[in-house]
């Protein structure tokens, strides 16, 4: 059975940091692309970042340069540093597959808010 928890969210000023992180289960972690999504409040989901199963990793554009993807696969944990934080990136955040699975976490809420 797959689960996926995600961790680390939290109220930030902005221009703070926070990591998130996700413990994934049930799943052979090591060979898969893993992504992290965020959902805004009345928006749609939306990818942010994934990183491969070699570590290649690519960004959305509105958090290249201040977000970065890592993995830990003895852990099958993959990591979001946010740095440089901004009221728009507040939303609750997921990880999943870079493809998703229907089985999603409880997400975890990140509040960016001075």
């Amino acid at each position: 059975q797959v689960q996926l928890v995600e961790s680390g969210g939290g109220l930030v000023q902005p221009g703070g940091s926070l990591r998130l992180s996700c413990v994934a289960s049930g799943l052979i972690f090591r060979i898969r692309s893993m992504a992290w999504f965020r959902q805004a409040p009345g928006k749609q989901r939306e990818l942010v970042a994934f990183i491969t199963n070699d570590g290649s990793t690519n960004y959305a554009d509105s958090v290249k340069g201040r977000f970065t993807i890592s993995r830990d696969n003895a852990k099958n944990t993959v990591y979001l540093q946010m740095n440089s934080l901004k009221p728009e990136d507040t939303a609750v955040y997921y990880c999943n597959r870079k493809t998703p699975m229907a089985v999603w976490g409880q997400g975890t809420q990140v509040t960016v808010s001075s």
